[in-house]
């Protein structure tokens, strides 16, 4: 069904920040798609094993209820012809693609375990095919759709883990690599209308945060008061889309709060806080070229 809302590929969205963006995203009208695995609640657990809410049909009604429309399509992102059929349908349905969030990551039982990455069982590295590889893949897809359009955003969701230590080695070389991916991408994409960004979202209050604050209060729910919503990216995003001054931002690197105090966007009337100062921020780029 072809229409003149802007289209939006959510990836990863049963639960947690894809959810959330493709909830903000739906309030501003958009027609978003959202992929993920779980399709009946049970499909995902929580740290300490209890089950989580969330499915990506639940997803897409919120998205429909929000005022957008929302279309639920599973998909693991570990299966590049399942991903493939995705964007597939995308273009034989709308016929463009205006912004792809990049959200679907594999979450270990093990990740926020506060032991060293060999104690932990080698399956953990999965974060780097489902996590980076993967947000590879659908960029690939997705910039075939946008340069011919000459339009586009895509997006990937990543954190201060991509600086400091957090969560052990594979989660902060996938949020690095992320960063380095809209970097790198946006020299390819410069001059053809579609540009890249990589988002540092703060602490997030989705369903497993909350439940990683009851299972480790020690570390967690101090931060947890000082979280954003799961919308505010979204909200940034669309933002981003429909300012005056995109391209400054085209291959950056940017801390969502800060963001956010720039584009005059708040979460719910609150300003989050940037974290900078204790996390630190994004790396300086070299501006030297080699093919």
């Amino acid at each position: 069904m072809k229409s003149n809302a802007p289209v939006a590929l959510v990836t990863g969205a049963s639960r947690g920040a894809g959810a959330g963006v493709a909830r903000a995203l739906g309030q501003h009208g958009y027609t978003v798609y959202i992929t993920g695995r779980s399709e009946v609640v049970g499909a995902a657990k929580a740290w300490d094993g209890s089950l989580l809410p969330g499915t990506i049909h639940d997803t897409a009604q919120a998205v429909t209820d929000a005022g957008g429309r929302g279309v639920a399509l599973c998909c693991d992102h570990a299966d590049d012809a399942a991903v493939a059929e995705v964007f597939a349908q995308i273009q034989r349905d709308a016929g463009r693609l205006d912004v792809l969030f990049n959200n679907a990551t594999y979450m270990h039982p093990e990740l926020i375990t506060p032991k060293p990455f060999w104690e932990k069982s080698l399956d953990a590295a999965a974060i780097l095919d489902v996590g980076l590889r993967s947000a590879y893949v659908a960029s690939w897809h997705a910039a075939r759709i946008m340069v011919a359009a000459r339009t586009g955003w895509i997006v990937f969701g990543s954190s201060f883990g991509a600086n400091c230590y957090m969560h052990g080695p594979g989660y902060g070389a996938q949020k690095a690599g992320l960063d380095k991916f809209a970097a790198d991408m946006q020299h390819d994409l410069n001059g053809t209308g579609v540009n890249s960004v990589s988002i540092w979202m703060g602490p997030l209050k989705t369903e497993r945060a909350l439940k990683a604050a009851e299972v480790h209060p020690e570390q967690y729910e101090e931060i947890m008061q000082v979280a954003e919503s799961p919308e505010y990216t979204g909200h940034l995003i669309h933002g981003l889309r429909s300012g005056p001054d995109q391209s400054s931002y085209a291959g950056q690197t940017v801390v969502g709060a800060e963001l956010g105090v720039a584009l005059k966007i708040s979460d719910a009337g609150i300003y989050p806080p940037s974290h900078r100062g204790m996390l630190g921020g994004p790396p300086e780029r070299s501006k030297a070229v080699i093919y």
